[in-house]
C-alpha cells in the first residue's frame, strides 16, 4: 500500500483523504506502541528474560521501520504483516513467564490489528491470537481464569471487529457520496484530474492510448423552461442510464456540468471513440425521453497525445465540443491533434547545411 500523498491533493480527492487518515492512524499506533514497548525491553533484560527482551526489541524495531518508511518513502513496511506475528509471540511468551502481568498486553495488541491490517487479515490474525492465548492461559492459570481470559479476549476482538467494520463501511459510503453525482450516480469532478492523469501515465509508460468523449445536451435550458426542472432531472438520470448501457466496465462516466458528461475510454483510439460517440448520439435521439421530450446532443472526441497534461487534453476536447455546437449541434467533432514539438536540432541547424 502506497501512502505517499501530497497534502494539496488531500483537499480535492476524497479517496486520497481517507488514505491520508489511514496513514496517520498507522503512524500513531506504531509510534505509541514503540513508546510503550521500549522500556519493557530493558525491564525484561534486567529480569533475565533475555528471549522476551529480544522479541520486544524486534517489535520496537519493526515499529521504527514502519514509521521511517511512512515518513521518508510513503510506503507501509511489509504492509504491517510483522505486527501480528510479533504481537502474538510476545504476548503469549510474556503471559507464559510473567503470568497476568504479561496477559494485559494482549488486549491492546488484539484491538490494534483491526486498524493496521485489512479486515479479513485482521480477523484471521485475531482468531490465531485468541487460540494461542487460550492455550497459554489453559496451561498457565486455573480453569476459572482460563475461561475468563478466553471469553474476555474473544469479546474484545469481536467488539473491535464490529467497530472497524462499521468505520470501514462509513469511509466507503462517505467516499462514494463525495466522488459521485447524487442525481445520476456518475463520477464527479473530484476524480477527474487523477483519472485523466492515470491514462496519461499509461500513454507515457506503456504506449497505451486512451480517448475521452465530451457530450453536451442541446438546448437543455428549453427543457427546464418548458417542462420544469423535475423533468430536466429525470432526463439527466435517463441520459446517464442510456450512456452506461453502451459502455464497457473499464470506461468511466462523469457528469462535469449541468448537462455535460465526459466519458474516459481506456485503450481506445480516436477513430473508435468517434464511432462510439456517434452511436451514443443516435441512441439519445432515437427515442424521446419521458415519452414526449425529444433530445439531441453534441459531442467531441480527443485522443491523448504524448507529452500533454490532462488540462490540455480536456481543453482540446472542449474546443471541439464548442465547434460541434457552432456547426449546428447533434454531431460529433474530433479534436485537432496538437502540433509536434520541433526539436532544438532542427531549429539550430546552420544555414550552410541547406546548401
Amino acid at each position: 500500500m502506497n501512502f505517499s500523498v501530497a497534502p494539496s491533493t488531500l483537499a480535492t480527492n476524497p479517496t486520497l483523504a481517507v488514505l491520508g487518515f489511514k496513514r496517520q492512524l498507522v503512524y500513531h499506533l506504531h509510534f505509541w506502541a514503540f513508546v510503550a514497548v521500549a522500556p519493557l525491553i530493558v525491564i525484561q533484560w534486567q529480569q533475565a528474560h533475555f528471549l522476551l527482551s529480544a522479541i520486544l526489541l524486534l517489535f520496537a524495531t519493526n515499529a521504527l521501520l514502519v514509521i521511517a518508511f511512512l515518513k521518508f518513502r510513503g510506503t507501509y513496511f511489509l504492509k504491517g504483516r510483522l505486527f501480528p506475528l510479533l504481537a502474538v509471540v510476545s504476548a503469549a511468551y510474556s503471559t507464559h513467564i510473567n503470568g497476568h502481568a504479561g496477559l494485559y498486553w494482549a488486549y491492546p495488541a488484539a484491538m490494534a490489528l483491526f486498524f493496521l491490517l485489512p479486515l479479513r487479515e485482521a480477523i484471521g490474525s485475531n482468531i490465531i491470537f485468541v487460540v494461542v492465548m487460550a492455550v497459554v492461559s489453559f496451561l498457565r492459570f486455573p480453569e476459572a481464569d482460563f475461561w475468563r481470559i478466553t471469553f474476555s479476549l474473544g469479546l474484545t476482538c469481536l467488539f473491535a471487529m464490529i467497530f472497524a467494520w462499521l468505520v470501514g463501511r462509513l469511509q466507503q459510503e462517505l467516499t462514494r457520496l463525495a466522488t459521485t453525482d447524487p442525481l445520476t450516480g456518475c463520477l464527479n469532478r473530484s476524480q477527474l484530474a487523477d483519472i485523466l492523469n492515470s491514462q496519461i501515465q499509461m500513454r507515457e509508460r506503456y504506449e497505451r492510448v486512451s480517448s475521452l468523449v465530451l457530450l453536451d445536451l442541446d438546448y437543455f435550458k428549453t427543457i427546464n423552461d418548458q417542462w420544469g426542472h423535475l423533468a430536466g432531472d429525470k432526463v439527466l438520470t435517463e441520459m446517464a442510464l442510456r450512456l452506461r448501457s453502451r459502455l464497457r466496465e473499464s470506461d468511466q462516466l462523469f457528469r462535469i456540468g449541468g448537462e455535460e458528461f465526459m466519458i474516459v475510454l481506456p485503450e481506445t483510439r480516436q477513430k473508435d471513440a468517434d464511432i462510439l460517440a456517434n452511436q451514443l448520439l443516435t441512441s439519445i435521439s432515437a427515442r424521446p425521453f419521458l415519452e414526449n421530450i425529444k433530445v439531441t446532443a453534441s459531442a467531441s472526441v480527443a485522443e491523448v497525445s504524448k507529452g500533454e497534461t490532462w488540462s490540455v487534453w480536456l481543453n482540446r476536447a472542449d474546443q471541439a465540443l464548442y465547434e460541434a455546437k457552432s456547426r449546428g449541434r447533434n454531431q460529433v467533432v474530433n479534436a485537432a491533434r496538437p502540433l509536434p514539438v520541433v526539436g532544438r536540432g532542427a531549429e539550430d541547424m546552420p544555414d550552410s547545411a541547406s546548401g
